[in-house]
């Protein structure tokens, strides 16, 4: 999702990490807020695969607000690999 700031162009945008369980990206979220020097930890969505109904086999997704799009895309795509996920593109 992207939005563009009329003040200076900057768009904002929100990254999307997707994390194998519930552990994983409640650590990441951790992380992520202190590495990256976020206001306040992520916000955690759980996302049930098609067909699952166990929380066990649900994906976890780190919703991050980038309000002035300056976080690198190479480098949220090697954090979430550190907890086996990935990043989706907006």
């Amino acid at each position: 999702m992207n939005a563009v700031n009329e003040e200076n162009g900057v768009g904002h945008v929100t990254h999307v990490l997707v994390l194998p369980d519930r552990g994983a990206a409640e650590e990441a979220a951790e992380a992520l807020a202190g590495r990256f020097g976020l206001p306040e930890e992520p916000q955690l969505v759980r996302d049930a695969l098609a067909g699952e109904d166990d929380a066990e086999d649900a994906q976890w997704l780190v919703v991050v607000e980038d309000p002035d799009g300056e976080f690198s895309a190479a480098e949220l795509d090697e954090f979430a690999a550190e907890w086996d996920g990935w990043r989706e593109e907006p």
